[in-house]
């Protein structure tokens, strides 16, 4: 089928989109307004990444189950809503003179927590409205529109940022889960009820997700690989925005056309996916895409103190990291829902969220804390080693021998 006539997946496409686009906002918003209107130190933008990834551990873990017995779309709108209300209440603060860390800290914890159920449910609902052979397709197109996202949405929230404030900035972000939920609604294609199953114990539902992904040979190491992807990515989260403000010298508005350059890369990676599992098959595709990826992170720690080189060194990382680490993800997403019957994804999408959220608290709290003992930089350059783990558990995996045809079956 050609999903470019295909409406749903076009109302589906088009959800995604504004609310991706509005998240850049609120991704760099957080961070940015605790260092530049808070005064936040690393310690503080530690224990920030690290409340957010708690808040999505958590989420991951609770809505798993959850999502696998009910329809997807109307949690969808849930979430986006929820998103809306919460981020609303940021710059209503600010305008009151009210605004502090602890509302920041509670804001990015609810929105981290709505965002892992959006993605649980979105990864869920999308094979039921495409078939498997159109998998690659609809998820590169969703990549792409992501890495769309990730050009325009940071460069205009640091120009938001220097010109405005954060906290008016992420207003707009509130805007946009509206435009999605009300792109949503719009869908009326029915949707089938889940077959129903009676609840288990708590103990069980949690961990239910992982025990399906790890009895599958070939999902157990992209569950170990994004693990150890959220562990590195987390001490990133906490340190990026402070190395390039205070140790490169970037002002906000060089910082968002620095992550928002990474979109260009991203949107290429998003394009070259189904092309690398024609030609390397899909699981050598996934091991290759990880390890380019990762070597292109190494460049950030070594970018001169200075604006403008600083500058480029960043957008050099950023761009072949962000379209190798697309690539392999649309793949390994992909994967997934190939492999792995629908009745339970939601739960494996769960434990792969949770994997990374547990890790990447681990990540944000180490890395606050390593950025304060030995400095952003070498923090970020220990962390920018680990990066290289993820790509050598897929190479001793029988990962390595999944030939294309596995995307399509």
């Amino acid at each position: 089928m050609n999903l470019t006539g295909h409406v749903t997946f076009q109302k589906l496409w088009a959800a995604q989109a504004v609310s991706a686009f509005g998240a850049r906002i609120t991704r760099e918003g957080l961070p940015i307004m605790a260092v530049v209107t808070l005064g936040a130190g690393a310690a503080t933008l530690g224990v920030l990444a690290a409340v957010a990834s708690g808040a999505a551990l958590v989420a991951a873990l609770a809505a798993g189950p959850f999502i696998d017995r009910h329809r997807r779309r109307p949690l969808l709108i849930g979430a986006d809503l929820l998103r809306a209300a919460v981020l609303i209440t940021i710059p209503l603060a600010a305008w009151l003179g009210v605004l502090t860390l602890p509302q920041v800290f509670a804001a990015a914890a609810l929105v981290a927590a709505a965002s892992v159920a959006f993605d649980i449910a979105s990864h869920s609902y999308l094979p039921s409205i495409i078939g498997k052979a159109e998998l690659i397709d609809g998820n590169s197109r969703l990549a792409a529109t992501e890495s769309v996202a990730e050009v325009g949405g940071p460069a205009l929230a640091g120009a938001l940022f220097q010109w405005l404030s954060a906290p008016i900035a992420l207003a707009a972000n509130a805007v946009t889960y509206l435009a999605s939920a009300g792109f949503l609604a719009a869908i009326r294609t029915p949707e089938a009820a889940p077959e129903p199953s009676p609840p288990e114990h708590w103990t069980r539902e949690v961990t239910e997700g992982f025990r399906l992904a790890w009895s599958d040979a070939r999902v157990r190491p992209l569950l170990l690989m994004e693990s150890a992807q959220g562990l590195f990515g987390g001490v990133f989260s906490a340190l990026y925005v402070l190395f390039a403000l205070r140790t490169l010298g970037l002002t906000p508005a060089m910082l968002g056309l620095a992550i928002g350059a990474g979109g260009i890369g991203a949107l290429a990676g998003a394009f070259i996916a189904p092309r690398l599992a024609r030609r390397l098959g899909h699981g050598r595709a996934i091991v290759l895409a990880m390890t380019g990826a990762a070597l292109a992170v190494l460049i950030t720690p070594f970018a001169p103190a200075a604006p403008v080189t600083g500058l480029a060194a960043l957008i050099v990382s950023q761009v072949i990291g962000d379209a190798l680490a697309v690539a392999g993800g649309v793949l390994t997403a992909s994967l997934r829902q190939t492999l792995l019957p629908q009745a339970v994804l939601g739960r494996v999408a769960g434990a792969f969220h949770a994997g990374a959220g547990a890790m990447a608290v681990i990540g944000a709290l180490g890395g606050g804390l390593l950025g304060q003992a030995i400095g952003p930089r070498a923090a970020l350059l220990v962390a920018a080693l680990g990066f290289l783990i993820p790509p050598l558990i897929g190479a001793l995996s029988p990962l390595r021998d999944l030939g294309e045809s596995v995307a399509v079956d």
